[in-house]
């Protein structure tokens, strides 16, 4: 089976099984597991921020973050193909008890001018605009990324306009291999930073959300109200250690597959609206009067797994699982459809 449906289908590779079997373990409730506070250390020291903590699922960290940095009838900013808009279940309304204003970007960037028409005067009967969340790389967006100076000035703008900045990171390290920016400088420009180690990095589990110390205790006791609280949990923090040591520079090789999807998908006219292919997600439409369901079926057939994003959208996501003869052979089945 050739799984394109997510990067989050990685499994760990066998040495990182070995560094998770022999890891050291503790409760980290108590902030007693030795393998958890040295992953939340190396992640806070590798964005330049104080300390960190680590959660279940990116939903989670987001969703702290939003938590941490609002209050109750205040506002998010945010492109309106967000992670946190569209696959979060609303949970900045149930958890934070707060609104939302979305920005119509351009896959799934926006500007600096675009949250400065967005930031809503003080006033009785509006919400108060308090914080604004990037994603990088833009999931819906099919990979798009923002660079170090197309960040900053929304980082000023939040600054001068005194909101917070937080970054959605789960495939930050897809953006950053291209970009070339390095974590320091991309942590100096965001409060508070949530990256997936179980995306493209290959862990099996986890997240960890990154700030200030003062932000991350706070953080901890929401984790701990959303039922994120883990015990031995070292045994999960070793293998992000082991992702974030072998697992960011092979991310090129994922982009490449997603590329050479796309030349497959370029050459067949059953196909429309291929978005530009910057990272590892792959999406495009299937052209009336077939549909995402037809191609699906058709993939399925022929061994290979994907996703629908729309009626006639269809998702592609390449990871260290595929290897690039599984992409050769994936290459033909699209073209044959």
């Amino acid at each position: 089976m050739i799984n394109l449906l997510s990067d989050t289908v990685t499994r760990p590779v066998p040495a990182m099984l070995e560094a998770m079997m022999s890891a050291s373990v503790g409760d980290d409730v108590f902030h007693e597991d030795p393998t958890v506070n040295a992953l939340e250390e190396k992640a806070a020291a590798m964005f330049g921020h104080e300390t960190a903590l680590f959660c279940p699922s990116g939903t989670m960290t987001n969703q702290i973050a939003i938590k941490t940095h609002t209050q109750p009838l205040d506002e998010v900013i945010c492109d309106e193909l967000s992670h946190i808009y569209r696959a979060e279940v609303g949970g900045y309304a149930f958890n934070s008890g707060i609104a939302i204003q979305l920005i119509a970007g351009r896959y799934g960037k926006i500007t600096a001018e675009q949250v400065n028409a967005a930031i809503k005067p003080d006033q009785d009967w509006l919400p108060k605009s308090s914080l604004v969340v990037l994603e990088n790389t833009t999931n819906i967006g099919g990979g798009n990324y923002y660079t170090l100076e197309e960040i900053r000035p929304i980082s000023q703008l939040c600054c001068e306009k005194g909101l917070a900045l937080h970054l959605d990171g789960a495939r930050l390290f897809n953006a950053l291999v291209e970009t070339g920016d390095t974590t320091k400088e991309t942590g100096a420009m965001f409060d508070s930073i949530s990256i997936c180690l179980s995306k493209g990095l290959g862990a099996p589990v986890g997240s960890l959300l990154i700030g200030n110390a003062a932000f991350i205790r706070k953080a901890r006791r929401i984790r701990k109200a959303m039922g994120g609280g883990m015990r031995q949990a070292g045994y999960l923090a070793a293998a992000g250690i082991f992702a974030l040591d072998n697992h960011i520079e092979r991310l090129r090789t994922d982009h490449l597959h997603a590329k050479m999807l796309g030349e497959a998908i370029q050459k067949n006219s059953a196909y429309e609206n291929l978005r530009p292919i910057m990272t590892n997600i792959v999406i495009f439409d299937v052209r009336s009067p077939r549909n995402a369901e037809t191609l699906l079926n058709h993939l399925k057939s022929n061994g290979v797994v994907a996703s629908a994003f729309g009626p006639s959208t269809v998702r592609l996501v390449t990871h260290l699982d595929v290897s690039e003869e599984m992409i050769a052979r994936a290459m033909q089945i699209l073209e044959h459809f």
